[in-house]
């Protein structure tokens, strides 16, 4: 009951929330308790939370693995407006300024760091963990240790290796999307030991779902169009390739409409600067792959259409969640 009490009190301390969304309270006391926890939770239900309130609580820093530098700053922007000690460190920052927080960690002035699994590649970071205390060892996104590890990020199977490196600290993994062979494969890939696994309800109620048949590719054109133009808000295009992105979002703009392109095959700069003109409302749509939207927060997003099939059901459900 203390320990309740006392995430009650650090929540309205820290996040100015006076109760806990479902789910989030049998998380947080897990981790409190010591224990590891693998948890699915549907986008937009705070996730985020379940770690970012016990790194608070805890002495030592939590350590969070982020796949994408666009969301760790999302991230560390929103926990630093609320006045909260976190940065992250990443290849877009100099060598300099990656050593300054390198060592403001050891000083003990961050209580949250975002890194990339890439990031353990480094001998000078490993050696500074082994002077830190780290008492939570958060993977966010989880779902690409058994998506991403296995393919094109390798360094994602290489956290297991890292975990046992810091010895006892608890591990947290965290995902909107993960089937039981998914979520098996985390615990396996991560080494979580005998993990409390949460899996909430997979109904978003605020969404609704529909299906178009078109014809021809100036009917799916034109369905955008009208739907842009009837709502208020944002929207999110998702097309299966980066030159379907570019077909889509140049057949939009010639068409008056105001969106921007985000895929791989983009320098880092024009990524950034086509997410924060789609955050800041300076453009009312995004065509992208599924390179774009993981850890999105923008309340205004009104719509999500896949202009071609995504690749699986997993995918569709994580990807409409975003509106």
């Amino acid at each position: 009951m203390q320990a309740f009490d006392d995430a009650v009190s650090s929540l309205r301390k820290h996040f100015g929330f006076e109760g806990f969304r479902e789910g989030q309270q049998e998380v947080i006391s897990t981790i409190l308790s010591g224990k590891d926890a693998i948890v699915v939770m549907p986008t937009g239900s705070g996730k985020s939370l379940c770690y970012q309130l016990p790194a608070m609580m805890m002495s030592g820093a939590t350590l969070i693995v982020s796949p994408l530098i666009a969301l760790m700053k999302d991230q560390v922007d929103a926990l630093l407006a609320r006045g909260l000690p976190a940065t992250f460190i990443n290849s877009a920052i100099p060598e300099n300024e990656q050593r300054a927080r390198i060592d403001a960690l050891r000083r003990g002035e961050y209580k949250l760091v975002y890194v990339a699994p890439e990031r353990f590649r480094s001998p000078r970071f490993n050696a500074a963990l082994r002077s830190i205390n780290i008492s939570l060892f958060a993977v966010d996104e989880a779902h690409c240790v058994s998506t991403w590890g296995h393919d094109f990020r390798p360094d994602y199977l290489r956290l297991k290796n890292v975990i046992e490196s810091l010895g006892n600290t608890r591990t947290l993994a965290l995902t909107a999307t993960a089937t039981p062979y998914v979520r098996s494969d985390i615990i396996q890939q991560l080494g979580l030991k005998s993990p409390q696994t949460f899996v909430s309800g997979f109904h978003p109620p605020n969404l609704s779902i529909e299906v178009v048949h078109t014809q021809r590719e100036r009917e799916k054109i034109s369905r955008i169009k009208r739907l842009a133009q009837k709502q208020s808000g944002s929207g999110i295009i998702y097309a299966a390739t980066r030159k379907a992105v570019e077909q889509v979002g140049t057949s939009l703009r010639d068409l008056g409409l105001s969106a921007v392109m985000y895929h791989a095959g983009l320098t880092d700069a024009q990524r950034i600067k086509a997410q924060e003109d789609f955050m800041s409302g300076k453009q009312q749509m995004i065509v992208a792959t599924n390179a774009f939207g993981m850890g999105i927060d923008k309340p205004d997003i009104r719509f999500v259409v896949h202009y071609q099939m995504p690749g699986s059901i997993e995918a569709y459900y994580q990807e409409i969640g975003r509106a």
